[in-house]
């Protein structure tokens, strides 16, 4: 099922809808295991709507409110830090 369809239901539709492939997912899995399942691809099928319908459940409405715009840091400069020389090898004479 296309994202474009799910945006179109309810949220009670999709909390339905979701209910039935969960359902769907199960019996295929016992087909599977069965030996009678026919059409594999359909277990990717089911699980990536579930995955859309689950999404659209949690997302925001697009008009709700506008993002608040990013603003950046200004850096600020630090000051240099001193380096210390490198200590001498003490030799034995």
């Amino acid at each position: 099922m296309k994202i474009a369809e799910l945006r179109a239901k309810s949220k009670e539709e999709l909390k339905d809808l979701i209910l039935g492939l969960k359902k769907e997912q199960f019996n295929l899995r016992m087909q599977a295991g069965a030996g009678a399942l026919e059409n594999k691809g359909r277990f990717k099928e089911v699980r990536r709507t579930i995955a859309r319908a689950k999404t659209l459940l949690v997302e925001e409405p697009r008009t709700a409110k506008p993002k608040a715009a990013k603003v950046k840091k200004e850096k600020t400069a630090k000051a240099p830090v001193a380096k210390k020389a490198p200590a001498k090898k003490k030799t034995k004479e």
